[in-house]
């Protein structure tokens, strides 16, 4: 393992990956026995948990499922240390800092685009022989996908998210939009990107944007918006992570970008979105994610409705986003097994439901949907996002030089569409200029550090 790539690439996962899918604070467990891997004196091993804080529901959650274990099974007793996250690098320092000293928990928990890092970088092992073939076929393939690098089942997550598209129905009726031309869309026929200008169009006024499509300009932008390169034809990077040159720079990707710039630059999107501009009826569609769902049912003054995830034209392939945080064993784990064993168990149908239920995401199992606790998603909005992850979900890049690519593609599409905002036009040579030093620093990384 190259330790200063480790310590460059946490500082820079530290920086850059505040995730849009994660969730914000809460209490806090016992920290973690500072003799996790040793046996307790009745001859008990102990496992440790890092885990980023709560709401508090989940903390209570995580309380009642750590004492359940416990009791069950007194030959492996399980603590956590919950790490607050109000300070967005806290939990990724104390990281770095254990991987300088060896001195992991035996159980963490990563992001879904970093698995691939930790794993190629041995911060992580293995863990397949814990989930057989048919446990993971009841985990939703998207999940499988986000915690396997290079053949090997590295993480594994109870929880997933995705985006879709949000649209004002009292709005885009009195803009002469046929709403229920939108609610009669099926995965199979999701509106096209020219419906969307369309739409947005029609709907952009003095005191309205027709859409909304950058939840920030950091991870935001890659992980709302890789779908709509994927449904014209190319990922940002190749299928075994190595290359970019010819994907992110591609044809197919210059002109998804020219799209996305056309919004902006005809004034139909804002490049710096006010503070909840779609509840605050200030534009008529948004790319959303899942969790919206429950903030506009408690706080939205109009009547909304969610569709899919917006085709391309040329293709009409549906894809979405997904993606969370996910349960890896540590390089320093001193009893693998027992660790895996926790796992098994945590990540159970059941388990997963009520985890899932508590902090109002998306379930990674199938089955999970059967349990009580997961009743609203049976139908509605939340209905439509399962669908999506059960469907057309796709991973972001697997490659362990992710967050470079992901840091770099945040720039270059914050400098088209500032170049759009500003010139009102679309550089389709400036988009190519920017997309191509996308590449090379993918290149730089990728050769220098993973290239054999």
């Amino acid at each position: 393992m190259n330790m200063k790539k480790v310590l460059n690439m946490l500082l820079v996962s530290a920086m850059t990956m505040s995730l849009t899918a994660c969730s914000g604070s809460g209490g806090s467990d016992s920290p973690a026995d500072a003799s996790s891997d040793a046996a307790s004196a009745d001859g008990a091993v102990n496992i440790t948990i890092w885990s980023p804080t709560d709401k508090e529901a989940v903390e209570a959650w995580w309380t009642e499922k750590l004492a359940e274990w416990n009791e069950a099974h007194p030959e492996i007793q399980v603590s956590r240390e919950a790490i607050d996250r109000s300070d967005s690098y806290a939990y990724e320092n104390k990281i770095t800092t254990a991987v300088t000293s060896g001195d992991l928990p035996d159980i963490f928990y990563v992001d879904g685009p970093t698995v691939s890092y930790y794993a190629a970088n041995k911060i992580i092992v293995p863990m397949d022989d814990y989930f057989t073939q048919e446990d993971l076929s009841d985990f939703v393939d998207s999940t499988v996908a986000q915690c396997t690098y290079d053949g090997k089942l590295y993480a594994i997550s109870a929880t997933e998210s995705s985006v879709a598209l949000y649209y004002n129905k009292d709005y885009l009726t009195e803009c002469g939009v046929d709403v229920a031309d939108i609610e009669s869309r099926t995965i199979d026929n999701p509106l096209t990107w020219s419906e969307l200008e369309e739409i947005a169009k029609k709907c952009t006024t003095d005191n309205y944007v027709g859409t909304h499509i950058i939840m920030d300009h950091g991870e935001g932008l890659p992980y709302a918006l890789e779908p709509m390169f994927i449904s014209n034809g190319k990922d940002f990077v190749s299928e075994d992570g190595s290359e970019a040159e010819g994907y992110i720079n591609s044809k197919e990707c210059v002109e998804t970008a020219e799209y996305l710039a056309n919004l902006i630059a005809n004034g139909y999107a804002n490049i710096d979105p006010i503070q909840d501009e779609f509840l605050n009826g200030a534009c008529a569609t948004m790319l959303g994610g899942s969790w919206d769902v429950s903030i506009l049912e408690a706080s939205a003054d109009f009547d909304w409705g969610v569709t899919y995830y917006p085709v391309s034209d040329t293709t009409k392939k549906a894809v979405s986003p997904c993606g969370d945080w996910s349960a890896a064993i540590s390089k320093d784990c001193k009893n693998v097994d027992a660790a895996g064993q926790f796992l098994q168990w945590l990540v159970n149908s059941e388990n997963t439901a009520t985890y899932a239920a508590a902090i109002a995401k998306p379930a990674t199992r199938n089955s999970s949907y059967e349990d009580p606790s997961m009743a609203e998603y049976a139908d509605g909005p939340r209905a439509m996002f399962v669908e999506q992850l059960q469907n057309t979900a796709v991973p972001r890049p697997r490659t362990p030089s992710y967050s470079v690519l992901s840091t770099k593609y945040a720039e270059a599409m914050t400098n088209i569409f500032s170049e759009a905002a500003s010139s009102h036009t679309v550089d389709a040579a400036y988009i190519q200029s920017e997309l191509d030093a996308v590449a090379a620093a993918f290149k730089e990384d990728y050769d220098m550090y993973y290239a054999n």
